[in-house]
């Protein structure tokens, strides 16, 4: 019997892919390129031993390999539920994980956590999972709600996102933020992590909501459009040294946060690309995705104890 490394692609790994592939990805998974372009860079690659089929599996996620805190934990108890977005679509469905011995007599801190830019994926569920493994009410909303739901892979959901009202996807998350604030289990403390896209709606409600979010720590997010004077809680940033889309818009960001003396501290992760910390992909590098992830934890430790 052969062993395999958790999380590791048995087929590749990310030392094994040119830097243009990831680059592509990107590009790719943010949709200024299609999937048959995608894949046809891909195919003009000269990589040893290596085929089209092997690169591009290695690329595209694969959530087998994401599951960290399986769903029927003993230490956690997970559901769905439905809640109201009059800011939003006018309702939503969220993933809600709540530590084991939380309730309205031992109250805990929650977190909003956010998706990338096609909806509630599994390693995303995951992080929600961790996350009451370390003992916070974690919240997922999914903002492909209104159009049935995650449809079960990134592609058709990446399609399905691109279809929806930014302004109400931000409602939908601004109305979930505010049912963790008054959840009968919470403290009232709401924490708010997110990725990629799910980074820049963290950036967005930490500066719309300044009231409510306590602590913000966006993953390779783009910057809020408005409002970033009004940021009260900190915020924990994280990027990835190799994202040059993302990294691009920072340093007007950094300059905005500064003058406007909000508190704010920032992690580049060398040598990562766009995606780290996901644990579905080659781009998951496990040292700084552990190290990002540790720090996120005391974050959210230090800054919503009650």
């Amino acid at each position: 019997m052969t062993a395999t490394t958790e999380h590791s692609i048995p087929t590749m790994s990310a030392k094994d892919i040119p830097q243009e592939a990831f680059d592509w990805y990107d590009e790719y998974a943010h949709g200024d390129i299609d999937r048959r372009t995608f894949l046809s860079r891909l195919g003009s690659l000269s990589i040893a031993g290596l085929t089209l089929p092997v690169v591009a599996g290695a690329l595209l996620p694969n959530y087998a390999l994401a599951e960290q805190v399986s769903f029927n934990d003993s230490d956690i108890q997970a559901s769905y539920v439905t809640f109201d977005t009059p800011n939003g679509h006018g309702q939503g469905r969220g993933y809600l994980v709540i530590p084991k011995g939380v309730d309205a007599n031992n109250k805990a801190p929650t977190v909003l956590v956010a998706h990338e830019n096609r909806g509630l994926n599994p390693y995303i569920e995951d992080v929600a999972r961790r996350l009451a493994k370390a003992g916070f009410i974690a919240f997922a909303p999914d903002a492909l709600f209104p159009l049935g739901g995650y449809p079960g892979n990134d592609d058709e959901g990446r399609v399905m996102q691109k279809t929806l009202d930014g302004a109400k996807i931000e409602g939908d998350f601004m109305d979930a933020a505010s049912l963790l604030e008054k959840h009968a289990y919470g403290t009232g403390k709401v924490g708010m992590v997110g990725f990629c896209y799910g980074g820049y709606l963290t950036n967005t409600l930490a500066a719309n909501m300044p009231n409510t979010i306590a602590a913000a720590a966006p993953f390779y997010g783009t910057p809020a459009k408005a409002h970033i004077e009004q940021i009260k809680g900190p915020l924990q940033l994280h990027f990835a040294e190799l994202d040059k889309r993302v990294n691009a818009t920072w340093p007007a960001y950094e300059e905005a946060l500064k003058k406007h003396k909000v508190p704010y501290t920032a992690y580049v992760y060398t040598n990562a690309n766009h995606g780290f910390h996901n644990d579905s992909t080659a781009r998951y590098q496990e040292k700084n995705a552990e190290l990002a992830w540790s720090r996120t934890l005391e974050f959210f430790t230090q800054n919503l104890a009650s």
